[in-house]
Parts: structure tokens; sequence; C-alpha cells
């Protein structure tokens, strides 16, 4: 899901919709208005699925399409070469998924995993260090 609002409302931190990429917004550059104009805004960001750089040029006035980011947490199940089993510690689904690579020495089954729901695919995103 996303919603709709300005470039005036991101912030460094926050997220936003850039190339059909949702990203993680590390830096804004903002102009002054012009004499026949808005201030125009310069957001870089990073991408949650890949981790590519992506960059956003418009007024500040402008609309931008920013993502609905749910946290989780889930027990790993099972681990099987480089993907998981997940169990979703409210709703009790389970699911597989990939295991980025430098998280791959850390996931163990009965561990419990943060991960994140955007544009309904599932991002991980750390392990839990107790148990």
């Amino acid at each position: 899901m996303k919603v709709f609002g300005t470039m005036g409302d991101l912030k460094i931190g926050k997220y936003v919709i850039i190339d059909d990429h949702p990203c993680k917004i590390v830096s804004i550059d903002k102009s002054k208005p012009g004499k026949h104009g808005a201030a125009k805004m310069s957001v870089v960001a990073i991408s949650l699925f890949d981790g590519s750089k992506h960059s956003l040029q418009k007024a500040s006035d402008a609309d931008v399409e920013i993502p609905i980011v749910e946290r989780k947490r889930a027990q790993i199940v099972a681990v099987s070469g480089n993907s998981i089993q997940l169990m979703d510690l409210e709703s009790f689904e389970t699911f597989d998924t990939e295991v980025p690579k430098e998280m791959r020495s850390e996931v163990e089954p009965g561990k419990e995993i943060q991960y994140m729901v955007v544009l309904d695919k599932r991002v991980l995103l750390k392990v839990s260090s107790e148990e």
C-alpha cells in the first residue's frame, strides 16, 4: 500500500517511492524559492529491496508516493541453504524467504528475526540476539 504526500513532507530516515522502488531517504537538499517559482528539492535514497541508489528532483510542493511500511517479528522455523521458513509471531502465518548474504551466518532455527512488509514484499532487517 502507498499514500501520497508532498516533497516538503519528506525527512531523512523516512520512506519514499522512486522509480517504483520503495526507498529510505539518506539526504535532502532544498534550494531557496526563486522569483517565479517554488523551492526545488533534491532527494537521494537507497532502495529497500536491492540497496541501489535513487534520486528525485522536484518542486517542494510536488506530489510523491510514500509506501506504507509495517515492521513485524517472526521466528525462524527452518533453514535450507539460502532460504528460511519463518512464522509471524502475531498471525502465526508461515512463509519462505531468501536470506541476504550478510545475514546467513546469524540465522538458526528458534531465533527471532525482524522484518518489514513494503508493497506486499517482505524485507529481512535483523536477527534478534536473544532467543
